[in-house]
């Protein structure tokens, strides 16, 4: 089993950036993929990109491909989402998440963090 704290989350201006971190907890943390999600008021949870259980793959959705990384420390149990040139419709809570492998539905992760608020002011 694996714990998740997400943090990093803030009030940003557009065209600002953010990192955003999950720490892990447990020696299991390089068994699972990871995923970074996202949820805005009144839409579904949406992936925003995922990465491998080693770190040598990712990838991202269309909408954040170019903007935003993935990285992870397997030493020190952390993903990070890294976000350059925000935008307000980047407004949401974002999760991780881990699962046994690379998967874009939400469904296929079982653990989740709590979640960090970024709010992007136009």
């Amino acid at each position: 089993q694996v714990q998740l704290v997400e943090s990093g989350g803030g009030l940003v201006q557009t065209g600002g950036s953010l990192r955003l971190s999950c720490a892990a907890s447990g020696r299991t943390f390089r068994s699972y993929s990871m995923g970074w999600f996202r949820q805005a008021p009144g839409k579904e949870r949406e992936l925003v990109g995922a990465i491998s259980r080693s770190g040598d793959i990712t990838g991202y959705v269309d909408f954040v491909k170019g903007r935003f990384t993935i990285s992870r420390d397997n030493a020190n149990n952390t993903v990070y989402l890294q976000m350059n040139s925000l935008k307000a419709e980047d407004t949401a809570a974002y999760y991780c998440a881990a699962s046994y492998s690379i998967r874009t539905d939400p469904q296929d992760y079982t653990y989740w963090g709590q979640g960090t608020q970024v709010t992007v002011s136009s």
